[in-house]
């Protein structure tokens, strides 16, 4: 058996080391590692360069960073021309112990040919479990980030996922670590690359619900470590603009709520976003 795995770097090349280390110790498996570098700073990228040469990786160099799903385009493609039906999409601080996991998530993709796009359970080091997601509620449930400010969300999981602990067909999966059926990504055209970053799992949600033929599934047996540091990502304010970018262009291009709700939708959009900034600025000026 053989895949692809693809990890997108951005000024992240210690991390990329760590996890093609997770990722060379898979077993049962022939595993073709892709990297591709979007637009590093220059010593981050020959660092990369070097690992890359030294682990023997496939390294593909964007001159600037296109984004999350235009990067990762980069490595599905080259994962198509090289013949690889799957492919996984891995950031790079995820971590990977089970030494059978991919083997294992690919076993359960060949026994149903349907599923397009298959998750895993993906837990934080604080043991917070980020897979599967809810499906996004109608424009009817727009404001529902509003009841998320005055509600404590559990210990264990983020308010928007769902059951983690038994296996089955889902809507949504997280972004940070998935595993695609080539044939699927190709039919539709490979990743939207209209969002620079965030949204990517609602509108490879809607893209699997849009064919009619393709299902998303989640495997709750195979796990594995999303090892993401928030605060190493600088502050968070002008991420909202990308975020706000993606979250309308998702209502506008793949919502399929009525004209009245991309109206609501948007304006909730716009509100939640100029509250986030509010709050943020706030807490920036107490710790000042």
């Amino acid at each position: 058996m053989k895949a692809a795995v693809i990890i997108l770097n951005y000024h992240s090349s210690a991390d990329c080391a760590k996890c093609i280390r997770y990722i060379k110790q898979q077993e049962g498996i022939d595993v073709e590692i892709i990297v591709v570098d979007n637009g590093s700073a220059e010593t981050d990228r020959e660092n990369l360069e070097r690992i890359c040469q030294s682990e023997e990786c496939s390294l593909l160099i964007n001159k600037e960073n296109t984004g999350y799903n235009a990067g990762n385009n980069v490595g599905l493609r080259f994962a198509a021309r090289h013949g690889h039906q799957y492919a996984l999409i891995a950031n790079p601080d995820m971590e990977f112990p089970q030494t059978n996991y991919l083997s294992g998530m690919i076993n359960e993709m060949e026994k149903d040919p349907s599923i397009a796009v298959s998750g895993s359970d993906i837990i934080t080091p604080e043991g917070i479990h980020q897979s599967p997601m809810k499906r996004d509620g109608n424009w009817t449930s727009s404001f529902g980030w509003i009841k998320g400010f005055l509600h404590k969300k559990a210990s264990d999981k983020y308010d928007f996922i769902e059951d983690y602990n038994k296996s089955h067909y889902c809507c949504k999966v997280s972004g940070c670590c998935i595993l695609l059926r080539l044939s699927f990504v190709k039919e539709i055209g490979f990743f939207d690359e209209y969002p620079f970053l965030y949204c990517e799992e609602a509108i490879l949600s809607r893209q699997v619900e849009q064919t009619d033929h393709w299902k998303m599934y989640y495997t709750a047996k195979y796990q594995a470590v999303h090892r993401h540091i928030t605060k190493e990502k600088g502050n968070p304010i002008p991420r909202l603009k990308h975020w706000k970018r993606s979250r309308l262009y998702y209502i506008d291009q793949y919502s399929g709520y009525s004209k009245i709700g991309k109206t609501v939708a948007k304006f909730s959009t716009r509100l939640h976003i100029i509250t986030l900034s509010i709050l943020l600025q706030i807490k920036q000026a107490s710790h000042a």
